[in-house]
């Protein structure tokens, strides 16, 4: 398990990245929003970076949801 710091203005989040290889997928958590989700390895990065950003919406305001999601998107297919 990773565990990578996202800097949202003032605000830092810890964002939990767990890769389960077997089962072809990444799942990632922010306990902070109390969200979670899972990626999977045949997921476009496009579509992720969608999901996430509709996720995010509901709880950040102003540019954060699009930030939060190209960074957690970089970081899990670097995985």
């Amino acid at each position: 398990m990773k565990i990578r710091k996202a800097y949202i203005g003032t605000e830092i989040y810890p964002v939990y990245i767990h890769e389960n290889k077997k089962e072809e997928h990444t799942l990632v958590a922010i306990p902070t929003l109390s969200w979670s989700t899972i990626i999977t390895y045949e997921e476009d990065k496009g579509n992720i970076e969608k999901r996430l950003k509709n996720d995010f919406k509901q709880k950040l305001t102003e540019e954060a949801p699009e930030h939060l999601s190209l960074k957690i998107v970089q970081w899990v297919t670097e995985m």
